[in-house]
Formats: C-alpha cells, sequence, structure tokens
C-alpha cells in the first residue's frame, strides 16, 4: 500500500473504531470524579438513613446476645410479607396508648395499625418511584410521594424532616437506591374499627 491517502483513510478508520462505546471500557461514560461523587452521596446517604433511625422501623430485626440486631439480608425491607398480621391489646389502644412489635417494623395506637414500608430498590419498595417522589413522601408525608394519596401514619416522623435540603434527599435517596432489592409487599394498614 503506497497510496498515502489510502493509508490516512485506514488508520483514520482504526483510530475512530477503538474510540467506538464497544471498545469503551467505560460504557457509562462516567468519570471518576462522578463515580467517586456518586460514591460520596452513598456514603452520606447511609450516613444519614443510620442517623435519622431508618433502622429502627424499616429493618426487621432479631434478638441477639446486645438486644435486637438488624437481620441484613432484610435490611430496610419493611414488615415481612411472610409474618402474621399482628394483633395488639385494642382497649389499651382505646385509652390512647401505643404499641410497637418486637422489633418495631410495626405499630399500633388511635390511627390503626401501621407497617413500616418496603425502602428497598425492589419494584415492592421504592424501585419505581422517582426521586420527587420519595421527597414528596419524606417531606410532605405524602404516600409514595403522590399528591392527593393519604398522609403517612405514625410513628413515620416526617414533620422530623421536613427541613432536610435537596441534596440530603439526593443523598438518602442514592442510598437505598444502592442497598440489596428485598421483595416484600408489605400489609396495608388496618383501620382502628377493625383492629
Amino acid at each position: 500500500m503506497k497510496n498515502p491517502i489510502a493509508i490516512l483513510i485506514l488508520l483514520s478508520g482504526l483510530y475512530l473504531y477503538s474510540c467506538t462505546e464497544k471498545n469503551n471500557p467505560n460504557p457509562n461514560n462516567t468519570t471518576a470524579e462522578e463515580t467517586s461523587g456518586q460514591e460520596d452521596f452513598v456514603k452520606q446517604g447511609k450516613h444519614l438513613v443510620e442517623i435519622m433511625g431508618c433502622n429502627d422501623c424499616h429493618s426487621p430485626k432479631k434478638v441477639g446476645p446486645k438486644g435486637p440486631e438488624i437481620i441484613e439480608e432484610l435490611l430496610l425491607s419493611g414488615y415481612p410479607s411472610d409474618r402474621p398480621v399482628v394483633t395488639f391489646d385494642s382497649k389499651l389502644i382505646k385509652e390512647g396508648f401505643a404499641m410497637f412489635y418486637p422489633d418495631l417494623t410495626a405499630a399500633a395506637g388511635p390511627w390503626g395499625i401501621s407497617f413500616a414500608a418496603n425502602l428497598t430498590p425492589d419494584e415492592t419498595g421504592i424501585g419505581n418511584w422517582s426521586e420527587e417522589q420519595f421527597k414528596k413522601a419524606l417531606t410532605e408525608g405524602k404516600l409514595k410521594g403522590l399528591d392527593g394519596s393519604r398522609t403517612l401514619l405514625p410513628p413515620m416522623p416526617w414533620v422530623n424532616y421536613i427541613s432536610l435540603t435537596d441534596e440530603e434527599i439526593h443523598a438518602v435517596f442514592t442510598y437505598l437506591k444502592s442497598i440489596k432489592p428485598v421483595k416484600n409487599i408489605v400489609p396495608n394498614p388496618i383501620s382502628p374499627d377493625k383492629m
């Protein structure tokens, strides 16, 4: 091949081929800085979830040598659907008392019985939620973050989260989307008249 134009065309073609997405070692086109930023949000979100007490109610627990311990494979998956629906002493509830299931994933009070939601990225949890829905649920107390839905029931302390910044909400949402999805359909709440 003595033709310099043919050589130039061949080299240009090889260069372009080597730059295609097919050969790109980073198919998502994310930079190291973006990946690091994502990891920072996950780390910050994990910290916020822990200090905001999300595991207290949303993570099933077992009793261990030091008391209740989170069942790691069920982290933030809510009240287990394979568990029988709990019953509470309705006489005490009618007197104004509130009670918790031993692992705190269900609570009863004048509002009826509520069950902690699945916060994992499974479709039975928040897998199909947008970040805007998550923000609305967390800061406005809207069920599934949908306008026109009922208010989240106690003991969900959503009023404590009204002042979370958009960055903090993004970090929590990013962390929750990064954890293991757990298929778990949490029971619907039980109204006080059905207890």
